[in-house]
């Protein structure tokens, strides 16, 4: 028996030397110093990854909330004239399947009023929506583009510029409004989201109409309620604004606008002004906006003009609108109104 142990004791020996010399040069470690020395990884408690049900989706992240249609339009010009067709009288890209996708900022995605009851809120597409006047939206207008009575006027925050007499019945009420948002391409092709005032009766009128315009990249400078440009609709003209609602006369004369009752919308009215041949007797034209005389002519091209040809015109009248570019004794070629039966 112990004639095996120096060989066993020269066996440990070598082993041992060599195990040192390798630890030397690869710097190696023992599981339990590797241990020692990364505790929070040898020592971790395992973290359970959760496993998805069977057809869940996962939670929209802020970078794909909200997407909504890109346009089938070709770039170049503001919108395409030249797409009708003959034999119907209505463009076969009107109706366009529906495009892949173009994010939208969370902030155009149906900004509804907090008071207002979700149930009363039509969504017709994402970023096109309806709704009764909230109260937010009731005190915004009342005493700019819906008028106060004389009694309730001095009560306002703000001095009021549409009054009416106390006993004087209007044609309109608040609950015969909508408030819509849209979504739309700026002159410089950028989204973004317009609001408007309508009558519920065109309410969804507008909502698939604007949703065309909007797929097929048509432009439109600007989308805001009147109420911005304190009811003064010149102003509104003269800054390109596209807007729906005002309580007010027509211009030159003691009868209600079809704006008054919401049923009349003017588009880009900047470049198609309102004329009126000879309107005093003078010989005179009487152009409106100031500035936008040029455009009076129409027998010009120009950039976001609205003719026959146009985009806007075949999805308005195909809805049943009237145009005023069509009428006699003057051109109203931003105005579109109907009459609903």
């Amino acid at each position: 028996m112990y004639k095996w142990l120096k060989p066993l004791g020269v066996l440990a020996v070598i082993i041992i030397f060599f195990s040192s010399m390798a630890r030397l040069f690869s710097r190696g470690e023992t599981l339990i110093e590797y241990a020692d020395s990364n505790p929070e990884i040898a020592y971790a408690t395992p973290v359970k990854t959760a496993v998805p049900e069977k057809n869940s989706v996962p939670a929209a992240s802020p970078e794909n909330a909200g997407a909504s249609p890109e346009s089938t339009a070709s770039p170049g010009f503001p919108h395409d004239n030249t797409n009708g067709d003959a034999d119907t009288g209505f463009p076969d890209t009107v109706s366009s399947p529906e495009p892949e996708s173009t994010p939208v900022s969370p902030d155009m995605a149906d900004p509804t009023p907090a008071d207002t009851d979700m149930a009363d809120t039509v969504h017709y597409k994402e970023g096109f929506s309806y709704q009764p006047l909230s109260d937010a939206v009731i005190r915004r207008i009342t005493g700019i583009s819906y008028p106060v009575e004389e009694e309730t006027a001095p009560l306002l925050s703000f001095e009021a510029v549409n009054i009416v007499s106390d006993k004087e019945s209007l044609a309109v009420s608040y609950d015969d409004l909508r408030y819509m948002n849209v979504l739309y391409h700026n002159f410089d092709g950028e989204v973004e989201t317009g609001e408007l005032i309508c009558n519920k009766k065109i309410a969804q009128d507008l909502a698939e109409i604007f949703y065309e315009l909007y797929i097929n990249e048509y432009r439109i400078e600007k989308i805001s309620l009147i109420d911005e440009y304190n009811g003064d609709d010149t102003a509104s003209m003269e800054d390109n604004n596209t807007s729906c609602f005002n309580y007010r006369l027509v211009d030159g004369s003691s009868n209600l606008s079809k704006h008054a009752l919401g049923l009349a919308i003017d588009i880009n009215p900047f470049y198609n002004p309102y004329v009126v041949f000879n309107k005093d007797g003078s010989g005179q034209t009487y152009i409106s906006p100031e500035g936008s005389e040029i455009y009076a002519d129409r027998s010009r091209d120009f950039p976001y003009k609205i003719d026959e040809n146009d985009l806007c015109y075949r999805l308005f009248t195909d809805h049943g609108f009237i145009w005023g570019g069509n009428w006699n004794s003057m051109k109203d070629y931003q105005h579109f109104q109907k009459i609903p039966d």
